[in-house]
């Protein structure tokens, strides 16, 4: 029998003409029954894995690409094809490792390069993406999907402009691509254009009507334009298209935590956990906790997931595990422990994972809402529940000895995606400086700094010595326990203010982060936090203005009390 024995070609063309069809279970059939009289044909191995991949026998797939490419090394279209399917696996190193021999095998070939650098943006490797989607275009100049995933690629780095170019380049070369315009979607809602965003979108489903992921973009855009239960619909639709969508799921739950349905919008956030970028750290299945098993005495591992405010304001379902009895760990930035520490004495704090024969159980931080079965009735809302170092609170007392009423402020979070429209100019706090008696004092630390050296009100600075050391927050902390009142945007220095117990103002955005729910001007999360909404979306003069106010009006009633 030889190496390369393929059955008559017309067998071949009728298993192709099946998978061009759809028919994917018959070609699976077929394929089987062929290969048994063919085991050394590469080419049906081939087609036997595309079947396998589309009826979602992934272990097959993978199996019958690695046959092929054992009997023919060569075939770069098989390399190719494993990677799509170990991608999907959220086996990204090995998918990579196909698509690099594939294209040593076939260096000329456009799509190995564009597909390749879509996964090592997956990787977070976005300058040799970048590079892969450029090589891609080089080798076939007219590639609208590398003009898109190239825009995908700078997207993720913050390039917007080149991103919505890329994207542009794409639709100029494929005006009918329904991918380039959600993508050209998702970018400009990055941008804060609302509207040019929801007609991009809207783009994409009248070119391609049952486009779950246009669907879902769709309503993350009604989201941001306040229309909630739109949103909800869209999503519902996204879901509906696609029955395992996580990344729906997920986009859902923003809407009902908004709405203050926390039960359901918690609920539904655990479908993050499916996301290809959470699937390589996800709870075992042996180690998962119910919410109802019994935890006293038992080893309870939580680690920390998404940005510092995160790991702030749901470190409180720490100590609502302790009560229970467990034997607390959280695997949290380094950085982070000794504010933390503040929390119980009993809790352990570690940078690695323990070994597994020292866990009973195990879950993400964001998943303790969910497994307590949180509702903005059983929100375990407490006036602090951590605490300032003391021997660094006096010591900034004895550096802030103006008697003035001193007011912690702070403007801009770090510049990510989420950051569009919720901070705001440190000058806006300049009608707020002529307030008499006011102190201003910058909390503020990395990027926004320089703003400072463009305004011109007084503004107390802190020096270099401010937050240097390798603990985070700890001077912050103990200059806001110094302060009569902290104003700041939706950053983490607003969760650690309420986490502290301080009177705390945060100014938001008009449809704001999922946490501060819409309308009310109160936190469930914090009892001493008061909330300040745009009523027009961009809208921060009169934000700052209803602040003055307020302000003013404290003021006067501090002096009564005195």
């Amino acid at each position: 029998m030889k190496i390369n024995q393929h059955p008559p070609q017309e067998e071949i063309d009728q298993l192709k003409r099946l998978l061009g069809k759809g028919q994917f279970s018959l070609v699976f059939k077929n394929a089987e029954t062929i290969i048994q009289n063919y085991p050394n044909s590469f080419i049906i191995w081939n087609l036997l894995g595309v079947a396998a991949y589309e009826i979602k026998k992934f272990d097959y797939a993978i199996m019958s690409y690695k046959k092929a490419i054992s009997i023919n090394p060569k075939y770069e279209h098989t390399y190719n094809n494993l990677g799509l399917v170990l991608r999907d696996q959220g086996k990204v190193d090995s998918a990579i490792e196909a698509y690099e021999k594939a294209i040593l095998n076939n260096p000329g070939n456009a799509l190995f390069y564009n597909n390749l650098g879509a996964l090592l943006s997956e990787q977070g490797k976005n300058n040799e993406s970048i590079e892969a989607c450029k090589k891609a275009i080089l080798l076939k100049k007219d590639y609208p999907e590398a003009y898109n995933n190239l825009g995908a690629i700078l997207r993720d780095q913050g390039k917007i402009s080149e991103a919505i170019e890329a994207c542009n380049k794409a639709i100029f070369l494929k005006s009918d691509y329904a991918e380039a315009y959600n993508n050209l979607g998702a970018i400009l809602r990055d941008q804060g254009k609302i509207s040019e965003a929801l007609d991009a979108c809207k783009k994409a489903i009248l070119l391609k009507p049952n486009y779950a992921e246009a669907y879902n973009n769709l309503g993350a855009i009604l989201r941001d334009q306040g229309n909630i239960y739109e949103a909800i619909e869209a999503c519902n639709k996204a879901v509906l298209l696609k029955p395992d969508y996580a990344e729906a799921y997920y986009s859902l739950s923003f809407s009902h935590n908004l709405k203050g349905d926390l039960e359901n919008g918690f609920k539904l956030y655990e479908w993050r956990l499916r996301e290809k970028r959470f699937i390589a750290r996800t709870p075992r299945k042996y180690l998962i906790w119910n919410g109802k098993k019994s935890v006293l005495g038992k080893k309870f591992f939580v680690y920390e997931e998404q940005g510092l405010g995160d790991i702030i304001q749901f470190a409180r379902y720490l100590l609502l595990l302790k009560q229970k009895g467990a034997e607390v760990t959280f695997r949290v930035k380094t950085k982070m422990h000794s504010l933390l520490k503040t929390l119980d004495e009993d809790i352990i704090f570690v940078e690695d994972d323990p070994a597994q024969n020292n866990i009973d159980f195990e879950t993400p931080l964001m998943s303790l809402p969910f497994l307590f079965n949180t509702n903005l009735d059983t929100i375990p809302s407490m006036t602090s529940y951590l605490q300032a170092n003391h021997d660094k609170v006096k010591s900034w007392c004895e550096r802030l000895t103006k008697d003035t009423f001193k007011v912690g402020i702070c403007w801009q979070g770090s510049k990510n995606k989420i950051d569009f429209g919720r901070s705001f100019p440190l000058s806006l706090f300049e009608s707020i400086s002529k307030v008499p008696n006011i102190e201003l004092i910058s909390l503020h630390k990395g990027e926004g700094e320089n703003q400072i050296k463009d305004i011109n009100f007084e503004l107390t600075t802190l020096g270099d010595d401010f937050d240097a050391g390798e603990n985070a927050f700890e001077d912050t902390a103990a200059i806001m326990m110094n302060c009569d009142l902290i104003i700041t945007s939706d950053t983490a220095t607003a969760h650690l203010a309420g986490a502290l117990g301080c009177p705390t103002w945060v100014a938001l955005k008009k449809v704001p982060d999922w946490r501060w729910m819409l309308e009310q001007n109160q936190s469930p999360w914090y009892p001493n936090m008061k909330l300040y909404r745009q009523k027009e979306l961009g809208d921060w003069d009169h934000v700052f203005k209803i602040i003055k106010r307020d302000l003013e009006s404290l003021i006067k009633q501090e002096k009564r009390i005195k």
